[in-house]
């Protein structure tokens, strides 16, 4: 069968498929994408597209319309717009996640039913698969021996946004656990899972805002590592983030690629204050030095 519905299920990246193997240590090696989307232009002879125009909402819609429509005439518009140079990450935060926003327009306009949405979404989420070790290659950075736990809210029906978040980070160098609990039990035992510098909640609905606010609070005091931060954003940081403001979290209004940047920041910060601190409780032991991660 062609196509399924995607539902992801908790599972840990410890190393990304696009790091190099014997093959691709060859002089001369260039990558491919695993379903013959060809070479990037980007990648060859050095060639530069840093003034390709962005993508704009006609080609967008075009985008949308497709996966609507059959995954193959998904691939083949991304296939085109990677031929013409744009990166993929331009394309992730560019094409695909617009072009899933106005699914949900159109689905929340009464334009088609829940089922085409989620079969529209679920084409955009396998290509991102698809996608996946092209996507890590053409800008992974190694590993920063940093953690994350990326989680959505129990019972959540929106993958797509989260896996797409979780392709960013891990091509930063991060080990990324991506997790979809089906409810507050499997929530809670998601956070004691491992230790993790970091967790991200993705929220979605205000179904379950109350529950999960107060798991939070009580698995901020349990959580294996204490300096643990805690960040809070997905749909409902856009639509209501004064719902998001719980004590001890950071709320992330950004885009995969800008979410990266800003939780690397408070991790940055938060190492910066601990070994202030530590130096504060020991007099003279920092004397004279910076302090920087």
């Amino acid at each position: 069968m062609e196509e399924r519905v995607i539902r992801v299920a908790q599972y840990k990246f410890e190393k990304p498929a696009g790091a190099r193997t014997e093959q691709s240590a060859q002089p001369g090696f260039v990558p491919k994408l695993n379903f013959g989307m060809g070479v990037s232009p980007r990648l060859v002879g050095g060639t530069s597209f840093d003034d390709k125009p962005a993508l704009d909402q006609a080609q967008i819609e075009r985008l949308a319309d497709a996966s609507l429509h059959s995954i193959e005439k998904t691939r083949q518009i991304l296939r085109a717009w990677h031929r013409q140079g744009h990166l993929l990450a331009d394309i992730y935060i560019g094409g695909i996640a617009p072009a899933a926003r106005l699914i949900g327009e159109r689905w929340t306009a009464d334009e088609f039913d829940f089922v085409h949405c989620t079969i529209a979404h679920s084409r955009l989420h396998q290509i991102l698969y698809e996608f996946s070790a092209e996507f890590l290659s053409e800008a992974y950075s190694g590993p920063n021996g940093l953690s994350l736990l990326l989680m959505s809210e129990p019972g959540s029906q929106h993958g797509l946004g989260v896996f797409m978040v979780s392709e960013f980070f891990r091509q930063a160098g991060w080990t990324v656990t991506l997790a979809a609990p089906q409810d507050i039990a499997e929530f809670k035992l998601s956070f004691h899972a491992d230790w993790f510098d970091a967790v991200a909640l993705s929220i979605s609905t205000e179904r379950h805002l109350d529950a999960v606010s107060k798991a939070v609070a009580e698995l901020q005091v349990s959580a294996l590592n204490p300096n643990l931060q805690i960040f809070v954003g997905g749909p409902q940081a856009c639509l209501a983030p004064e719902k998001l403001s719980w004590p001890g979290t950071h709320l992330i209004n950004a885009n995969a690629q800008q979410a990266v940047v800003a939780v690397m920041q408070k991790i940055d910060k938060a190492h910066r204050q601990l070994l202030l601190t530590s130096a504060e409780s020991k007099p003279g032991a920092y004397a004279g030095k910076e302090i920087a991660r």
